[in-house]
């Protein structure tokens, strides 16, 4: 009786919009003799259902086996987006491949290695992405993870000085102005992969002894920051942008938006509307039945305030502050909650190096170069 009712399972998991997704504790799944709907929920003790098979005959049902199958299908997608650090594989002379290191090339501030073609005896170097800057890649990065975990600009200033390094906390200010930008545009064309559960809140900050109100949307299987939007209005700002700017990120619109009842997400939900079915069901309240998950927009909220302070710098909402902060919950901070890995990483992006600023700077320079090189052709 039990293998039927996996075989069932089975035949509800293969079936298209037969689960709906609530969050990974709150599963909604159809019947398949009624017209009904039976909701699944993580309790301390299992899965249980409010179907009668399971209600009354304390058995793991059909619905409870198709969740559970439903889980490990979404467990088996593999990574399919893997940035690499960059490797200086050839001469940009006669662009051959046999090229050997040769020296280092002492600079007034740091080192750089020395090539050489062993083809055209071309010598040269690369410093990729930080091309006539006056402190090294590690430091420049160095700072910019010292800022965006938590550290104002003239502490970070104190900390180089304690390394030999003089620098203004303008000009680390100015590093992570041009390389949030210079990311911003690299990573706006890599869409990660997540679910089919969205959250949106807005968060009061005080910027410059100004209220202003920072709106945030986020997935809620990979903590993914998909969208962002500052205000100096709470219930009146119109948020529809911030909804589309999330469905151009994912490339999708969510199957359940989850919000508070505020009349600007009402409103703003309207964007996903569509005629085609499955419509996105918007849920105006984060208190759902058998959900154990509701601080995760509050704990992403969290985050902001505890580094409120080095939010004083925000004057309008392009800040590279808050975009910064995004690409550094997105890509770079691990998560307890997500057993240690970064958003990206469930999200499929896989980001290799030991130091993921630079790999991402690099590729984004590569891209850059790229296209100026395509527009001046």
């Amino acid at each position: 009786m039990e293998n039927a009712r996996q075989i069932k399972g089975q035949e509800i998991a293969n079936k298209q919009d037969a689960i709906t997704r609530i969050d990974e504790n709150h599963y909604t799944v159809k019947s398949q003799t009624v017209n009904l709907d039976y909701d699944v929920v993580a309790t301390e003790s299992g899965w249980k259902c409010t179907c009668p098979d399971h209600t009354y005959r304390k058995v793991c049902c059909k619905h409870i086996h198709a969740v559970e199958v439903s889980i490990e299908l979404r467990k088996e997608i593999e990574k399919t987006i893997i940035i690499e650090p960059v490797k200086v594989d050839s001469c940009p002379k006669c662009k051959s491949n046999n090229v050997v290191k040769h020296g280092i090339r002492h600079n007034r501030n740091y080192d750089i290695q020395r090539l050489s073609c062993k083809d055209c005896s071309f010598r040269f170097s690369i410093n990729l992405g930080f091309e006539r800057m006056k402190a090294s890649p590690q430091i420049i990065t160095s700072a910019m993870q010292l800022y965006f975990s938590g550290e104002s600009f003239r502490n970070v200033q104190k900390f180089l000085r304690l390394q030999g390094i003089e620098v203004n906390h303008k000009t680390i200010y100015n590093w992570v102005k041009r390389y949030v930008s210079l990311m911003e545009k690299y990573l706006e064309d890599i869409v990660p992969k997540v679910g089919d559960v969205w959250r949106a809140d807005e968060l009061y900050v005080r910027i410059k002894g100004k209220p202003n109100y920072i709106y945030a949307l986020m997935d809620d299987d990979t903590r993914f920051w998909l969208a962002k939007q500052v205000s100096e209005k709470k219930y009146t700002e119109d948020v529809k942008p911030m909804f589309k700017d999330a469905m151009g990120a994912a490339q999708k619109r969510p199957r359940v938006m989850i919000t508070d009842g505020a009349k600007n997400f009402m409103e703003a939900s309207k964007v996903f509307y569509t005629n085609e079915k499955p419509r996105t069901v918007h849920i105006r309240h984060i208190h759902i039945r058998g959900d154990m998950n509701n601080n995760k927009m509050e704990r992403l909220n969290g985050e902001i305030r505890d580094r409120e302070k080095v939010m004083r710098g925000i004057k309008r909402d392009d800040s590279p502050v808050i975009s910064g902060y995004q690409i550094y919950h997105n890509y770079i901070r691990p998560h307890m909650a997500l057993e240690g890995q970064t958003p990206a990483d469930k999200a499929g992006i896989d980001i290799k190096g030991e130091n993921r600023w630079i790999t991402l700077i690099q590729n984004a320079s590569i891209k850059k170069q790229t296209f100026v090189r395509s527009e001046r052709e």
